[in-house]
């Protein structure tokens, strides 16, 4: 395994490489990720839905990311671990948005936090960059503003849209964000936005123009069941591979062709007679 990545080499990348990034949730998740060498691994608010089972993002709550980030952050050994900072974290005060930011490092071995939005949390970025926890941005498709936004719809479509997605992500960089996903956003918009743009761009459905992809871990090899989004290419599919495995277990429980003696312990047949 390579050594471990900085922020320093993520935003070094810009214009050298492409940067990938995927979801984790836990411990072997985060391993196998690790593993293959991805650049960073986002302990998700996505949580809520794919793991937790809820209808959107917004139930996740500060002690759940915590304790999956810990998780995560416990198998990686090379990618930069990066914790969403869920509804609620760091909206309501520049002082609760440090404070939450700094739990995912202290408590759960972050080395960075990710906040949907733009310039109207340039206070709560730029307060908890100065409290030395480096940012992710996050704009276009922002999950935990869905309701505003009127659905999971593909945002900057019109020119004043556009210009306003690229004012954003301008504004984030020149806060000292390291990095900034576009979520579902026209291809040529996030392009511009990644040439104009002095730190790396993460798309996810924005296009191939961007500095890097993330997808979510369960969308790539076809854990999630409720819905696969358009930008989502589903690599495989393992769920079918597992529900086989299951079914394997099952019927050989009950034939009783499972456990065979291969996998059971014996004793001495002396103290067995003892028993008898």
């Amino acid at each position: 395994m390579n050594k471990p990545l900085t922020i320093p080499d993520i935003i070094n990348s810009k214009g050298k490489r492409k940067l990938t990034m995927l979801t984790s949730y836990d411990y072997p998740t985060a391993l196998i990720v690790d593993r293959c060498g991805i650049d960073m691994i986002l302990v998700g608010d996505s949580l809520a839905m794919v793991v937790l089972g809820h209808k959107d993002t917004l139930a996740v709550t500060m002690d759940q990311m915590i304790h999956h980030t810990k998780a995560v952050t416990n198998a990686v050994k090379h990618a930069v671990v990066i914790g969403d900072m869920p509804f609620m974290s760091y909206q309501a005060s520049v002082e609760q948005a440090v404070l939450n930011a700094g739990r995912f490092l202290k408590e759960a071995g972050a080395q960075a936090v990710k906040l949907e939005g733009g310039a109207t949390v340039l206070p709560q970025i730029k307060a908890i960059i100065n409290a030395g926890i480096p940012v992710q941005g996050h704009l276009g498709l922002t999950p935990q503003s869905a309701a505003q936004l009127g659905g999971f719809k593909v945002q900057g479509k019109t020119a004043d849209a556009a210009k306003k997605l690229l004012d954003d992500a301008l504004a984030l960089a020149d806060a000292g964000c390291f990095s900034i996903v576009l979520e579902a956003i026209p291809a040529p918009i996030a392009e511009v936005i990644t040439e104009k743009c002095p730190v790396p761009t993460i798309g996810i459905g924005a296009g191939a123009g961007c500095d890097g992809q993330v997808l979510v871990f369960h969308d790539l090899v076809g854990l999630f069941d409720r819905f696969v989004p358009k930008f989502v290419k589903q690599y495989t599919n393992i769920s079918k591979e597992i529900e086989k495995a299951i079914l394997e277990f099952k019927n050989e429980v009950e034939s009783g062709k499972f456990p065979g003696k291969e996998h059971s312990f014996t004793m001495n047949q002396e103290e067995l007679k003892k028993i008898k």
